[in-house]
């Protein structure tokens, strides 16, 4: 009977433990959860002044990744710049992949931009209607692409936060960046190392739809742009 009751209290434990939805923490505890991450552009000159403290903290390159997608990534004959391409284009098609089957969801879309894969997260897809903290349905959503992304690791990763424009621009680019941090600071708690993270807050900068009722609802969003380690 008491080996019983042990079992049904931790089986419960775990249980709660589950079901108990993710709060961001305390906003003072945020630069310490983010040590490491940027706070600027993802650029291709960012990219190359962070790969080695990128690998430095335990990152990898495409080419050192455990995932095999390409036959030409282990090729023996052939030009190596040729061999290396094709690793990454099948790194980042499998990446690309994986998120659109995994992200099938309303307010959620994933595009390729050349070597980069973008997923676009509506607000109200991923934080609370009222209040500036991530919704259980975010949570969720945020859970699936921290799995791929802990999988897909030799990958920067820039967190991009986007508003309206019915505010003033101070106003909107901290705002922006509030939502950015959020999901930056989600992916660190949940083992993303912060040395890949760029993130950033844009404002009502680049709106994908128009600035009507339905538009903005659009234009507040946040961008994950996944690019690779060469």
């Amino acid at each position: 009977m008491n080996k019983f009751k042990i079992s049904f209290l931790f089986i419960s434990v775990l249980c709660i433990a589950g079901c108990m939805q993710y709060h961001s923490p305390d906003r003072a505890t945020w630069g310490q959860i983010l040590r490491g991450a940027s706070v600027t552009d993802m650029t291709e000159t960012s990219r190359i002044a962070k790969r080695q403290v990128l690998l430095g903290a335990g990152g990898r390159t495409v080419a050192n990744s455990d995932i095999n997608n390409n036959a030409g990534a282990r090729a023996e004959y052939g030009d190596k710049t040729t061999n290396d391409n094709m690793a990454l284009l099948g790194y980042m098609s499998s990446l690309e992949y994986a998120l659109y089957d995994a992200l099938r969801k309303p307010g959620i879309s994933v595009q390729r931009a050349g070597t980069e894969v973008v997923v676009i997260l509506v607000r109200d897809a991923i934080m609370e209607l009222n209040v500036a903290d991530i919704s259980a349905t975010g949570s969720d959503t945020l859970s699936i692409i921290t799995k791929i992304l802990k999988k897909y690791d030799a990958t920067f990763i820039e967190i991009a936060g986007y508003t309206d424009a019915t505010r003033d621009n101070n106003a909107a680019r901290a705002l922006s960046f509030d939502m950015a941090q959020r999901v930056g600071v989600y992916f660190a708690q949940h083992g993303i190392i912060p040395e890949r993270l760029f993130i950033v807050g844009r404002g009502a900068a680049r709106p994908i739809a128009a600035q009507d009722d339905i538009g903005r609802l659009t234009n507040r969003r946040v961008e994950i742009r996944i690019a690779p380690v060469r």
